[in-house]
Protein backbone atom coordinates (compact mmCIF):
# COMPACT_ATOMS: atom_id res chain seq x y z
CA UNK A 1 0.00 0.00 0.00
CA UNK A 2 1.13 3.45 -0.62
CA UNK A 3 1.39 6.18 1.99
CA UNK A 4 0.31 8.66 -0.04
CA UNK A 5 0.36 9.41 -4.07
CA UNK A 6 3.09 11.44 -5.30
CA UNK A 7 3.53 12.59 -9.36
CA UNK A 8 5.21 10.18 -11.67
CA UNK A 9 9.38 11.05 -11.31
CA UNK A 10 9.71 13.43 -14.08
CA UNK A 11 6.95 15.73 -13.17
CA UNK A 12 7.76 15.11 -9.58
CA UNK A 13 10.79 17.45 -9.99
CA UNK A 14 9.33 20.18 -11.31
CA UNK A 15 6.54 19.89 -8.75
CA UNK A 16 8.79 19.96 -6.02
CA UNK A 17 11.56 22.59 -7.58
CA UNK A 18 8.29 24.78 -7.61
CA UNK A 19 7.00 23.58 -4.56
CA UNK A 20 9.96 24.89 -2.90
CA UNK A 21 10.53 28.09 -4.62
CA UNK A 22 7.09 29.00 -3.44
CA UNK A 23 7.84 27.94 0.43
CA UNK A 24 11.07 29.83 0.28
CA UNK A 25 9.37 32.87 -1.22
CA UNK A 26 6.92 33.07 1.35
CA UNK A 27 9.11 32.11 4.05
CA UNK A 28 11.70 34.86 2.27
CA UNK A 29 9.48 37.42 2.15
CA UNK A 30 8.37 36.97 5.49
CA UNK A 31 11.35 36.66 7.23
CA UNK A 32 13.08 39.69 5.26
CA UNK A 33 9.88 41.95 5.62
CA UNK A 34 10.56 41.98 9.71
CA UNK A 35 14.70 42.28 9.03
CA UNK A 36 13.87 45.22 6.34
CA UNK A 37 11.34 47.25 8.72
CA UNK A 38 13.83 46.99 11.71
CA UNK A 39 16.98 47.92 9.44
CA UNK A 40 14.69 51.04 8.01
CA UNK A 41 15.46 54.62 9.44
CA UNK A 42 12.97 55.65 12.01
CA UNK A 43 9.48 56.41 11.15
CA UNK A 44 6.73 54.27 9.77
CA UNK A 45 6.93 55.86 5.51
CA UNK A 46 11.05 54.98 5.94
CA UNK A 47 10.47 51.36 7.80
CA UNK A 48 7.69 50.38 5.36
CA UNK A 49 9.53 51.23 2.12
CA UNK A 50 13.15 49.69 3.82
CA UNK A 51 10.51 45.52 4.41
CA UNK A 52 9.05 46.32 0.96
CA UNK A 53 12.51 46.87 -0.55
CA UNK A 54 14.11 44.14 1.43
CA UNK A 55 11.02 41.89 0.18
CA UNK A 56 11.66 42.83 -3.33
CA UNK A 57 14.97 41.90 -3.56
CA UNK A 58 15.59 38.86 -1.06
CA UNK A 59 12.49 37.10 -1.50
CA UNK A 60 13.30 35.39 -5.22
CA UNK A 61 16.67 34.62 -4.32
CA UNK A 62 15.79 32.72 -1.47
CA UNK A 63 13.21 31.38 -3.56
CA UNK A 64 15.47 30.09 -6.08
CA UNK A 65 17.79 28.54 -3.40
CA UNK A 66 15.04 26.78 -2.13
CA UNK A 67 14.11 25.70 -5.55
CA UNK A 68 17.41 24.62 -6.32
CA UNK A 69 18.12 22.33 -3.46
CA UNK A 70 13.96 21.14 -4.39
CA UNK A 71 14.87 20.21 -7.21
CA UNK A 72 18.29 18.41 -6.80
CA UNK A 73 16.64 16.94 -3.95
CA UNK A 74 13.89 15.52 -6.12
CA UNK A 75 16.51 14.56 -9.20
CA UNK A 76 18.17 12.45 -6.63
CA UNK A 77 15.19 11.02 -5.30
CA UNK A 78 14.19 9.62 -8.38
CA UNK A 79 17.35 8.57 -9.50
CA UNK A 80 17.48 6.25 -6.51
CA UNK A 81 14.22 5.24 -7.23
CA UNK A 82 14.80 3.62 -10.70
CA UNK A 83 17.89 2.65 -9.75
CA UNK A 84 16.93 0.45 -6.39
CA UNK A 85 13.42 -0.21 -7.54
CA UNK A 86 11.65 0.42 -4.42
CA UNK A 87 10.09 3.63 -2.89
CA UNK A 88 11.06 3.67 0.62
CA UNK A 89 12.40 6.36 3.21
CA UNK A 90 16.09 5.28 2.47
CA UNK A 91 15.39 6.86 -0.96
CA UNK A 92 14.83 10.15 0.91
CA UNK A 93 17.46 9.99 3.43
CA UNK A 94 20.35 9.20 1.07
CA UNK A 95 18.79 11.89 -1.18
CA UNK A 96 18.79 14.81 1.17
CA UNK A 97 22.74 13.54 2.27
CA UNK A 98 23.77 13.90 -1.38
CA UNK A 99 22.11 16.86 -2.05
CA UNK A 100 23.60 18.60 1.16
CA UNK A 101 26.99 17.48 -0.20
CA UNK A 102 26.97 18.56 -3.66
CA UNK A 103 25.65 21.83 -2.94
CA UNK A 104 28.79 22.01 -0.25
CA UNK A 105 31.28 20.94 -2.76
CA UNK A 106 32.63 24.22 -3.83
CA UNK A 107 33.69 24.46 0.04
CA UNK A 108 35.59 21.44 0.08
CA UNK A 109 35.41 18.19 1.25
CA UNK A 110 35.19 18.95 4.89
CA UNK A 111 31.95 21.06 4.74
CA UNK A 112 30.63 18.43 2.02
CA UNK A 113 30.05 16.07 4.73
CA UNK A 114 29.09 18.20 7.22
CA UNK A 115 26.39 19.24 4.81
CA UNK A 116 25.75 15.34 3.73
CA UNK A 117 25.43 14.37 7.74
CA UNK A 118 23.09 17.20 8.49
CA UNK A 119 21.45 16.58 5.17
CA UNK A 120 20.45 13.10 6.31
CA UNK A 121 20.02 13.34 9.76
CA UNK A 122 17.34 15.99 8.95
CA UNK A 123 15.48 13.95 6.25
CA UNK A 124 15.93 11.00 8.87
CA UNK A 125 13.75 13.17 11.57
CA UNK A 126 11.31 14.01 8.82
CA UNK A 127 11.12 10.41 7.34
CA UNK A 128 10.46 8.99 11.07
CA UNK A 129 8.33 11.55 12.13
CA UNK A 130 6.38 10.20 8.96
CA UNK A 131 6.36 7.15 10.15
CA UNK A 132 5.27 7.44 13.60
CA UNK A 133 2.35 9.86 12.23
CA UNK A 134 1.17 7.24 10.29
CA UNK A 135 1.27 3.97 12.37
CA UNK A 136 -0.42 6.34 14.76
CA UNK A 137 -3.00 7.13 12.43
CA UNK A 138 -3.46 3.81 11.19
CA UNK A 139 -3.50 2.59 14.92
CA UNK A 140 -7.02 5.09 15.70
CA UNK A 141 -8.97 3.76 12.67
CA UNK A 142 -8.00 0.10 13.15
CA UNK A 143 -9.64 0.16 17.00
CA UNK A 144 -12.18 2.84 17.10
CA UNK A 145 -13.11 1.76 20.06
CA UNK A 146 -11.35 0.08 23.41
CA UNK A 147 -14.10 -2.56 23.69
CA UNK A 148 -13.81 -4.35 20.70
CA UNK A 149 -11.32 -6.60 21.42
CA UNK A 150 -13.43 -8.05 24.53
CA UNK A 151 -17.15 -7.85 24.05
CA UNK A 152 -17.17 -8.70 27.90
CA UNK A 153 -16.11 -5.36 28.70
CA UNK A 154 -19.22 -4.05 27.49
CA UNK A 155 -21.09 -1.85 29.44
CA UNK A 156 -24.67 -4.10 30.41
CA UNK A 157 -27.59 -2.53 28.76
CA UNK A 158 -30.23 -1.24 30.33
CA UNK A 159 -32.14 -3.77 33.09
CA UNK A 160 -29.67 -6.45 32.05
CA UNK A 161 -27.21 -6.77 34.84
CA UNK A 162 -24.30 -8.73 32.17
CA UNK A 163 -22.57 -12.03 33.12
CA UNK A 164 -22.61 -12.27 36.76
CA UNK A 165 -22.04 -8.42 36.85
CA UNK A 166 -23.49 -6.07 39.68
CA UNK A 167 -23.77 -3.94 37.15
CA UNK A 168 -22.91 0.16 37.36
CA UNK A 169 -23.34 1.88 40.78
CA UNK A 170 -25.75 -0.43 42.18
CA UNK A 171 -25.17 -2.29 45.49
CA UNK A 172 -26.27 -5.89 46.23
Amino acid sequence: MEEYAREPCPWRIVDDCGGAFTMGAIGGGVFQSVKGFRNAPVGVRHRLKGSANAVRIRAPQIGGSFAVWGGLFSTIDCGLVRLRGKEDPWNSITSGAMTGAILAARSGPLAMVGSAMMGGILLALIEGFGILLTRYTAQQFQNPSPFVEDPNQLPPKDGDQGQGSRGYGQYQ
